[in-house]
C-alpha cells in the first residue's frame, strides 16, 4: 500500500503531546513543470496528516512550502501553558531535487509557545 509523497505531523513539545486540529497547507513555490497548486488538511488526534497528496501524485523537482496555522491551537491550549503562543503561523520551505522525486518527504514540526524546529523525517 502506498502513501502520500509528502506527510507531516505536529508535536507540542511543551505538553509532550501531538498537536490536534492544526490547519496545514502545502503549496508549490517554484516547480519544474510550472504547475501551481495548494492543498490543505488538519492534524488528527495523533497530530498527523497522512494524506495531503494522493498516493498517485508525482512530485516535481522544485520548492514547496508547508504552512502550519498555530494561532488557534495556542488559544485552545493557553490554559495549559499560562501563556499564548508567539508564532501564529509557521512556514517551512523545502526543496525536492530532480533525482529525489520518487522519495517520501515527511516534514514534521516540533512546536512550543516560544520556539519550533523541524527536520526531514522518514
Amino acid at each position: 500500500m502506498g502513501r502520500s509523497p509528502i506527510t507531516t505531523h505536529v508535536l507540542d513539545t511543551t505538553r509532550g503531546r501531538p498537536a490536534k486540529d492544526v490547519p496545514v497547507t502545502l503549496a508549490t513555490v517554484s516547480v519544474a513543470d510550472g504547475s501551481s497548486w495548494t492543498v490543505s488538511g488538519v492534524t488528527d488526534a495523533d497530530g498527523r496528516i497522512a494524506d495531503l497528496l494522493p498516493v498517485t501524485h508525482d512530485l516535481q523537482p522544485g520548492v514547496y512550502v508547508i504552512t502550519f496555522e498555530c494561532e488557534e491551537y495556542f488559544r485552545r491550549t493557553a490554559a495549559a501553558y499560562g501563556v499564548s503562543g508567539f508564532y501564529p503561523k509557521v512556514s517551512i520551505h523545502f526543496e525536492v531535487k530532480a533525482d529525489q522525486v520518487k522519495e517520501h518527504y515527511h516534514v514534521p514540526l516540533l512546536l512550543n509557545p516560544y520556539g519550533y524546529s523541524t527536520y526531514r523525517g522518514s
